[in-house]
């Protein structure tokens, strides 16, 4: 546990942008910076915060907690599915397998709640009783712990747009996915979900919800950007 006078110290000294030329061509995210040179990329997770698609201001050590969550999560599903991850030479920076990402958020949801307009209990409480191709009952409250856990994809929006709700129907319709990758996409979630909801349990914290970006090297599915973190 970091002391609260330590990161009162550091207010002034968080990462909130990076300049490392050699490592690739950049792309700077909302919280990420990408570097890609060949069939490698080296993120490194900067201290910035992100709300309602923009950046808000930087928290001492967020990007640090962020990265070593992904790892440690990387570690603890590896046999789940292959993930992206080649090493973390520093508390902010992974260096990556480059793939071809799926236009898709996989976020799996295990409570009913949320504010967003892709969040479940946003949706409910405005009379919407089939989200994303499930069928929600009457009488759902705030909160209220789901009978198992659903699915609710949104899409992958580009830079400044947002991400939308969509439902398994509308990913094969529009030809994102084919049915049988779709199916395998939504195994693996719910097994990543199960798992990370196993080993956070023993440690006294629930797993709400979250979400899980996937992409392809070759024909074959991995598991890409981040897991398990307070940000996803």
């Amino acid at each position: 546990m970091i002391a609260p006078e330590k990161i009162k110290e550091q207010l002034g000294k968080t990462l909130d942008k990076t300049d490392f030329r050699g490592l690739g061509e950049k792309y700077a995210g909302k919280v990420r910076d990408n570097y890609t040179k060949g069939n490698r990329m080296t993120i490194i997770t900067t201290d910035r915060i992100s709300a309602f698609d923009r950046v808000l201001c930087t928290i001492p050590f967020k990007g640090q907690v962020l990265n070593q969550m992904a790892v440690f999560w990387f570690n603890k599903t590896k046999d789940i599915v292959r993930n992206h991850m080649i090493s973390a030479p520093d508390p902010n920076v992974m260096v990556v397998e480059k793939c071809v990402p799926i236009p898709l958020e996989m976020i799996v949801r295990n409570y009913v709640t949320g504010v967003t307009k892709t969040s479940i209990w946003y949706n409910y409480e405005k009379g919407v009783r089939n989200f994303c191709g499930n069928q929600l009952p009457e009488g759902l409250k705030k909160d209220q712990k789901l009978p198992e856990i659903i699915l609710t994809p949104t899409t992958k929006a580009e830079h400044g747009e947002h991400d939308e709700s969509i439902s398994p129907g509308e990913i094969v319709e529009r030809g994102i996915l084919e049915k049988e990758e779709l199916e395998k996409l939504r195994e693996i979630s719910f097994n990543l979900f199960r798992r990370g909801r196993e080993i956070a349990a023993k440690q006294g914290i629930i797993l709400v919800d979250t979400k899980y970006e996937f992409g392809k090297l070759g024909d074959e599915i991995v598991l890409i950007d981040e897991i398990h973190t307070p940000d996803s």
